[in-house]
């Protein structure tokens, strides 16, 4: 029996043989254990830009376990005390981008990889916007055509969060619950006003959500059925934020002729339930309206002044994306989708539908402004990517007819861009201190389904484009600054304290990019086209894009208000 000893005498005298001989095949999974690298990975010779809006330095950052553990000056940190090493030279390294508004939530059902977004940098999407969110939601909801993929169907936040896990997504994703989806599951699709008690039930509700791990509620208040509320029931709405630290998110109420109003209202909202304010996509749409632009800033600057937290986003493109039935009054959308529809076909509606449709798209400018950008029916595929003036001088059809009869084909969804901005109050938005960078978008990619349609250049686009037009090229801002605008900037809006910065202990969010050729290539005649600039990416502290190119990782987290 002298041959044998004990385990315990075993690992003592083999482990450092094997460490002395270095790791082989073979040996046991404890002794690999033992011997493991102290990095995960090691981010070598970049040019930190960290998030706050300080100058950049140069220096290597270790991460391990999901987390930032080490930043320290060159040649500090090995090659050979890390599993993987990426070498930074020439690149920027950040952390990685958070886009506070994005449409991104039920397509990661149908494409984990994100990877739009992934190759543009964003490591976070801010979802549940424009007052509409993945629930609550019944099971004969008006939007279950937008809702449903596949065999998967959720009521709550919970059961969503749930099958996304499993699902499981390249990036990390937030959500906010949305006041109209509030209002449709409790009042309806109607233009009324809601009693005491839908109110009361409607506060319920987001209270539950706020439990669940939502961070705020949105508002689309140009659509329907959220614009039927009035300015006091989404203050009291609201109300139930003010001890949760969430915010309130708006599509405000007009973008075009009251839009000075429509920020009036925002602020109010904000005060009367005391709670942040964050303005979706700030913009000015209408040729007439671009001289407002002081005005505008000048009302959010005050309130700012006065104590109360008020914030902007925007995306770096002129163009707009909604529905193409926007355009049409909010009374005619009054029921949901299949009123519309019939309002469509009754003669007398028409004559005062047509008379509001012509007057908002000469707001733009001309039909020439009015891009069709996806629908549904392969017999209409044919009209994505033109603009409805295009097609009607080809067809020789009446343009608010053309728009009408596609309307009823499409049974009421299409999607348009239209060209109402300039690129001057474009610049200024973006470069104000109070703005962040948003896309207003939802990932796509050049293959399958994702890949159909012409949407909006901003779901490739948004975050290269802000980099390499707008701060390289331009010079709206530094680069720190521009950085702090799609990294803390975000962060610390939705009060998420473990992202967002460059430092030990924070979550290994992290993007390298080379800031000389980072650019959109993304347009509206071929939008499916990736970005290019950004070379490597980690999310959770794992490689997702290396060397320019998706791993196939998918490491992302659902993160949670708490």
């Amino acid at each position: 029996m002298s041959d044998l000893i004990s385990r315990k005498e075993f690992i003592k005298k083999s482990s450092g043989a094997a460490i002395s001989v270095g790791l082989m095949g073979g040996i046991s999974t404890m002794l690999i254990s033992c011997s493991r690298p102290a990095l995960d990975l090691l981010i070598k010779n970049g040019s930190i830009i960290d998030g706050t809006g300080k100058s950049e330095f140069p220096a290597d950052i270790g991460i391990r376990d999901g987390k930032i553990v080490a930043i320290e000056n060159y040649g500090i940190l090995k090659d050979d005390n890390s599993i993987k090493t990426i070498d930074a030279k020439n690149l920027k390294v950040t952390p990685g981008f958070i886009d506070i508004h994005s449409h991104t939530d039920t397509g990661l059902f149908i494409n984990p990889n994100a990877e739009s977004k992934i190759r543009q940098g964003v490591t976070t999407e801010v979802a549940g916007q424009d007052g509409s969110s993945v629930a609550p939601r019944k099971n004969n909801s008006d939007d279950d055509d937008e809702y449903e993929v596949g065999n998967k169907s959720w009521s709550t936040f919970p059961e969503f969060f749930k099958l996304l896990e499993e699902n499981k997504t390249a990036v990390n994703f937030v959500t906010f619950v949305g006041q109209g989806t509030l209002r449709g599951f409790v009042v309806g699709q109607d233009d009324r006003i809601a009693t005491l008690e839908e109110i009361e039930q409607m506060k319920k509700l987001a209270m539950e959500a706020f439990d669940q791990g939502v961070f705020g509620i949105s508002s689309g208040l140009e659509y329907t059925p959220g614009s039927f509320a009035s300015t006091e029931e989404i203050s009291e709405l609201c109300k139930v934020m003010k001890n949760r630290g969430g915010i309130y998110a708006t599509h405000m109420r007009n973008e075009a002729d009251t839009v000075l109003e429509a920020i009036t209202e925002a602020i109010q909202i904000g005060k009367a339930a005391g709670v942040p304010v964050n303005i979706s996509h700030l913009k000015l749409q209408g040729k007439a309206n671009w001289n407002k632009i002081d005005q505008a800033l000048a009302s959010i600057e005050d309130a700012n002044s006065n104590g109360y937290r008020v914030t902007f986003d925007r995306y770096p493109y002129t163009a707009f994306s909604t529905g193409l039935s926007n355009l049409f009054p909010l009374w005619s959308r009054d029921g949901g989708r299949e009123r519309f529809l019939e309002r469509l076909q009754i003669k007398n509606d028409l004559i005062e539908i047509k008379k509001y449709v012509l007057d908002k798209v000469a707001s733009l400018s001309s039909w020439d402004a009015v891009l069709i950008a996806g629908v549904k029916k392969e017999n209409n595929k044919k009209f994505e990517g033109k603009t409805i003036q295009q097609i009607t001088l080809e067809t020789k059809e009446d343009p608010f007819e053309f728009t009408r009869k596609l309307l009823i084909d499409e049974n009421g969804s299409v999607s348009m861009c239209g060209f109402g901005m300039n690129e001057e109050n474009t610049s200024r938005i973006l470069a104000h201190p109070l703005c962040m960078v948003a896309s207003d978008a939802s990932a796509r990619a050049t293959y399958g389904k994702l890949s159909e349609g012409s949407p909006h250049p901003r779901s490739y686009g948004t975050f290269p484009r802000f980099l390499g037009r707008y701060v390289r090229q331009n010079n709206i801002v530094t680069l720190p600054e521009a950085i702090r605008k799609i990294t803390s900037f975000p962060a610390e809006t939705l009060g998420i304290s473990n992202r967002g910065v460059i430092a030990k202990g924070k979550m290994a969010d992290v993007v390298c990019f080379d800031y000389e050729n980072i650019i959109d290539k993304s347009d509206y005649v071929n939008p499916h086209q990736y970005s290019q600039g950004v070379q490597y990416m980690v999310v959770n502290g794992e490689l997702v894009i290396e060397k320019s190119e998706h791993t196939g990782k998918l490491p992302g987290q659902i993160l949670r208000n708490s």
